[in-house]
């Protein structure tokens, strides 16, 4: 049997004077060493895109982080420049797909950006800058460092009891690298929390009466996932959801 195949919604990049529809290796890369599954990269528009004909031909939907931001008018505020960037047609493209996967049971993964668009997508809304709220902690990335550095593990999470993640990463604090300048505010009506950081943050939730895994993740899996045991545990879960759902479909 051939490996399953997951859709990874793309991001819209300037280069060299022309556009391109763009996906991040680290996150594709995890998906095919350690979830073990191929993906196909969707191209971003602001109309035209048919969700269910991307989603009738894969078996998951992993929605990536970028450095762009969910636009507020999406979640009834007003958008300003100091909010952005934005990205409208990956917005118009990441949130039907996530619409229909849960319609549907296709297994999802939503890391970073990820998450914050499906609270949006849901119902939810964001906080932007929160860096500058009473008692939040700077989740923003390092500046003037190296990669690697910047995505180093160093905040931990609590996870928990009773919740979806806490099958596969445990109950109680784990270590993560979770970078973001915005985060959940309202939590969408079907979504559940499932971790916060210790400044109460939204840090993971999923998605309530899933029928499949339909899990949101504020940090960075994809980035140490072949070395971070959380990390990986989280692909590979999700890598055993697309298997499992790829099965079914063959099997109807």
């Amino acid at each position: 049997m051939s490996k399953p195949i997951i859709a990874v919604p793309a991001d819209i990049r300037e280069f060299d004077g022309t556009t391109w529809h763009a996906a991040q290796n680290q996150y594709v890369k995890a998906a095919l060493k350690v979830a073990d599954v191929m993906s196909f990269i969707i191209p971003a528009f602001v109309e035209g895109n048919d969700a269910d004909a991307i989603l009738d031909r894969v078996d998951g939907l992993l929605v990536s982080g970028s450095a762009t931001n969910v636009h507020p008018t999406l979640y009834g505020a007003e958008a300003s420049e100091k909010d952005g960037p934005f990205d409208p047609a990956r917005d118009a493209t990441t949130f039907p797909l996530i619409r229909r996967a849960i319609e549907r049971g296709i297994p999802l993964l939503a890391i970073c950006r990820g998450i914050q668009e499906l609270n949006v997508a849901l119902g939810g809304t964001l906080a932007t800058e929160i860096q500058e709220q009473p008692g939040v902690w700077d989740h923003r990335k390092p500046a003037d460092v190296d990669r690697d550095t910047a995505f180093s593990i160093r905040q931990d999470v609590i996870i928990a009891e009773g919740s979806c993640i806490a099958r596969y990463l445990g109950t109680g604090r784990v270590a993560v690298n979770s970078l973001h300048r915005q985060a959940i505010s309202k939590t969408a009506p079907g979504l559940q929390v499932e971790a916060i950081a210790d400044d109460g943050t939204i840090e993971a939730v999923s998605v309530i009466n899933a029928k499949g895994f339909a899990i949101g993740v504020q940090w960075h899996p994809e980035y140490w996932a072949e070395t971070d045991r959380p990390s990986r545990s989280l692909f590979q879960a999700f890598g055993d959801a697309v298997r499992d759902y790829a099965g079914m479909r063959a099997a109807a």
